[in-house]
């Protein structure tokens, strides 16, 4: 039997002087800047250098260890900065498990464990460590197992982790992407932080095995993976077929992957559906085009600017938020589309994500407020179409909208603050309710949208009974307003409805829908108004089209039709003009005049505002 000489260990490390919890091992002799050890053989068993003060790695390479499990332990060393190039080379012949835990490294350089072989690599609970060199694992055997548990990681090298079996990763919050999987082809068991991480391990691994013998000409074999061939399987001997199960065995293997996929994020793409991929493209660009045509003619028009105009242009703002919001989803599930889970956390924990529900919320919950202001605005104005002087202004309009700016922004930032959060589903959307400051929150948003499609119903309830009132003098222009949007509005609440009744009874905690189901109604009724009522309030109607012939002949189109409009903008002022005149006559001879409305006192194209 072979007996090892005498070897010598130097540990070449500098010590704090304040460290007091070092223990010097009897067989060394120690100073405040370095360690020296000798090892014989009966000394040559495992070794543990923890709780010290140490700043540089130690030189463990003149440690000669026959042991087949040599294990090295250098923990909770805080002011250990980095594991420099070639560490542990020749310290062992045989595998070695690597314990490295509870320091405050925050590095590991290129071919630092070159010339080892690692049976398993502790690095947990570094919490500073943020890079592990591409080339770190560079001329090393393994490691098979690999322990990278609460450190600030933010990727894995991309080489080296071919042999890893078993990873553990958990409370790695910041590690939002895995190395590509082609690089870990022997993995069989992944304990992770994120759910969408193993999505994606399960996703990719049926399709790696999906031809485990041979392909054809026409199917290149899966993932740059080698395939047997015809030929190969010319096997004569049960030796050969047992050499052949050997070598495959592990194709036919499954991986073992926790965090599982839960409710809120399942594992499938970020539409979840085909059509909806192809009706948010649709939706979107609706939105988004009818939105800023309305707010491009109402900004250059010539005309004064009314309560109604100055109202419609925040409801198309707020419809436009929403079409930029599905815009961003749409092109996010374009680029990951087969895919998603791969990019699923840098996606949902990224500005993008935050950026794309805070629009929506914020959107949302602006076309809400600005379409109930419009309500009381027409019913306020008729009600009192006879006292001019009650009538909304411009300047109490402007303030009441700068009201619901701010209500509306403050619901938008919450979630960016810690109330409840937009990182919870793919889709951006506010669905955290997992403290009760969250769960009221999202409460108390659908409780003000059932209460503003409540102060819409109840005013245009009003709205009707006055206009079917014999003893109210006859106003066909406000009836034939408030009848129209009446029924706009009235449509738009209702396709909001199903949203409200799905969403407060999951907010009480009983969901009746999965959240692949809620994306068929967050796609198709959800949006559907902010590309709805652009065209419904303001392209189909008389006055935009006058705004718009103005605008054309601005830029040098359609100029006859903005003259046809001009010179009945004329007549019109010229028979209000001399109607003015008339009646100040006939009030001079004592004749009585019945009272003039405002809606005499306007052109009649001003008067439609839908």
């Amino acid at each position: 039997m072979r007996t090892p000489l005498p070897v010598f260990l130097l540990l070449l490390v500098s010590f704090f002087y304040e460290s007091t919890s070092f223990s010097c091992p009897r067989i060394c002799r120690c100073s405040s800047e370095t360690i020296r050890c000798k090892l014989t053989a009966e000394t040559g068993k495992d070794q543990s250098i923890l709780n010290t003060g140490i700043t540089l790695f130690p030189d463990v390479t003149s440690i000669t260890s026959f042991k087949s499990d040599f294990i090295l332990e250098i923990c909770d060393n805080i002011h250990l900065l980095e594991v420099p190039p070639n560490a542990f080379t020749g310290m062992t012949e045989g595998y070695a498990t690597l314990n490295l835990y509870n320091n405050g490294i925050r590095g590991i350089h290129n071919h630092a464990f070159n010339g080892t072989k690692i049976d398993k690599l502790v690095l947990k609970n570094n919490r500073n460590l943020e890079m592990i060199h591409k080339d770190a694992f560079q001329g090393a055997t393994g490691p098979e197992v690999l322990d990278v548990s609460a450190t600030a990681l933010t990727r894995l090298p991309a080489h080296g982790l071919e042999s890893v079996l078993v990873l553990f990763a958990q409370s790695a919050y910041d590690l939002k992407r895995l190395p590509h999987l082609k690089g870990m082809g022997s993995l069989r068991e992944a304990h992770l932080t994120y759910n969408s991480h193993c999505c994606a391990l399960l996703s990719w691994n049926p399709h790696r095995f999906q031809r485990v013998i041979g392909g054809t000409g026409d199917t290149p074999p899966l993932g740059g993976w080698s395939f047997y061939s015809e030929s190969d399987l010319q096997v004569t001997t049960f030796q050969d077929v047992d050499d052949l199960y050997s070598q495959r065995v592990d194709f036919c293997r499954s991986i073992i992957c926790t965090p599982e996929e839960d409710a809120f994020n399942p594992c499938e793409d970020l539409a979840g559906f085909s059509f909806l991929r192809v009706a948010i493209w649709f939706i979107n660009i609706l939105a988004i085009t009818g939105n800023l045509m309305v707010l491009l003619v109402f900004f250059t028009s010539r005309n004064k600017l009314t309560v109604p105009r100055f109202l419609m242009c925040h409801l198309a703002f707020a419809d436009l938020c929403i079409g930029v919001y599905l815009l961003v989803i749409a092109t996010v599930d374009l680029r990951t589309r087969g895919h998603y889970s791969q990019h699923a956390i840098e996606w949902q924990t990224g500005p993008g994500c935050n950026a794309a529900g805070f629009l929506s919320v914020f959107g949302g919950e602006l076309s809400v407020y600005t379409l109930s202001t419009i309500t009381l605005e027409r019913w306020h104005t008729i009600t009192n179409a006879l006292h001019v002087k009650r009538h909304l202004v411009l300047t109490k309009a402007a303030g009441i909208m700068a009201a619901g700016w701010f209500l509306c922004l403050g619901m938008g930032m919450l979630p960016l603050v810690g109330i409840s959060s937009y990182t919870k589903v793919s889709m951006c959307l506010p669905m955290d309710i997992e403290t009760p400051l969250a769960q009221t929150f999202i409460i108390i948003i659908l409780l003000l949208n059932v209460g503003a499609f409540t102060v819409v119903c109840v005013c245009y309830v009003l709205i009707y009974l006055a206009v079917k009132n014999p003893e109210v003098p006859e106003r066909s222009a406000d009836t034939r307003i408030a009848k129209r949007m009446a029924v706009l509005i009235f449509t738009d609440f209702l396709c909001m409805a199903p949203i409200s009744f799905f969403a407060i009874s999951a907010a009480f905690k009983f969901p009746l829908i999965t959240v692949t189901n809620s994306k068929i109604l967050l796609v198709l009724f959800f949006p559907i108004n902010s590309c709805a009522n652009p065209f419904l309030y303001a392209i189909f109607t008389k006055a935009f089209r006058k705004d718009a012939y103005q605008l054309m002949n601005a830029i040098g189109c359609r100029k006859s039709k903005a003259k046809i409009y001009h010179l009945k903008a004329c007549c019109s002022e010229n028979a209000m003009n001399s109607n003015l005149r008339s009646n100040n006559k006939e009030a001079q001879t004592g004749v009585n005049m019945a009272p003039i409305s405002h809606q005499d006192l306007q052109p009649k194209d001003e008067q439609e505002i839908t």
